[in-house]
């Protein structure tokens, strides 16, 4: 089986659920080829996430041609040092760039604002902080933006969507020194189980991706375990995290079905409870 071969369409759920987190623009598909796949298996919605001021335009103008796709725009945790120092030596893996400073940030961070008032534009995100590819001189510019990002979230009435890479700690401080938003998401959540209970005393929905099918992903099926159901999503996270017994082959929001099942065995429910609360969940979590 070849290692870029899209896995098979799975069985479809009997009840429409939403991805709450995809990347269509990085995906093989065309958008429209992507929706109608994913149609097929009834995940109904996807909410389109931005990484970079681009993406994030390109988000929002898909949303706004599709209506069950949503919108979430946003410097990702690892653009904003780019912005800010420059990328020289490629460590980013998007190829060179220039030092824009603070006022490029500043700057980016000013069309994120202006992206974020649109109503095709349901988050904020994903922003948060990332210490897995950026090492320590990158980490001011990473707080600067992500508190900048909460502002515009609280601003604009958006939900907060959080990519949180080795930073627990520091991500929880900063929530609960800004003051989240009302409704504040953990993309592919990655805490473990005590971690789950602090997010869930918080009121923060935990959105799950593929890995949580990984077999070493133990601390995250226990964290599923004790996170409430009404505060559970399911992601792709596309083209990224494919589930298994796909790990390693392009991901897409038609497999969807093969996390949720794994997931509503981790809560001890039957698929369809389960898929009922998660597009109950997303809807709530994205106002739509």
């Amino acid at each position: 089986m070849s290692r870029t071969e899209a896995p098979p369409l799975p069985e479809p759920l009997r009840v429409p659920v939403a991805d709450s987190h995809t990347h269509l623009d990085m995906q093989d598909a065309t958008v429209e080829e992507g929706l109608a796949r994913a149609a097929a298996v009834n995940v109904t919605t996807v909410v389109q996430v931005g990484c970079d001021v681009a993406g994030s335009r390109w988000a929002a103008e898909t949303a706004a041609a599709h209506p069950n796709v949503h919108a979430a725009v946003a410097l990702h945790p690892n653009e904003a040092p780019r912005i800010v120092h420059g990328d020289p030596d490629g460590w980013s893996r998007q190829g060179a760039r220039e030092a824009g400073g603070t006022a490029a940030l500043h700057e980016a961070l000013a069309e994120i604002d202006a992206l974020a008032a649109l109503d095709p534009v349901r988050g904020v995100g994903e922003t948060g902080l990332d210490y897995f590819r950026t090492g320590p001189e990158g980490m001011a510019a990473q707080e600067e933006s992500f508190r900048a990002h909460i502002e515009i979230a609280k601003r604009r009435g958006k939900a907060l969507v959080i990519h949180d890479r080795d930073a627990h700690a520091d991500v929880l401080r900063i929530l609960a020194d800004a003051g989240a938003p009302e409704r504040t998401v953990f993309h592919c959540y990655s805490g473990d189980a005590e971690m789950a209970r602090i997010c869930a005393d918080a009121g923060y929905f935990m959105s799950f991706a593929g890995n949580v099918t990984f077999k070493n992903a133990r601390p995250l099926r226990d964290a599923l375990a004790v996170a409430p159901t009404e505060l559970v999503l399911v992601e792709t996270d596309a083209p990224f995290l494919t589930p298994a017994p796909y790990r390693g082959r392009p991901n897409a929001p038609y497999l969807i079905p093969v996390t949720l099942r794994a997931m509503a065995e981790v809560k001890g429910l039957d698929e369809d409870t389960l898929a009922e609360a998660v597009a109950d969940n997303t809807a709530r979590a994205f106002d739509y």
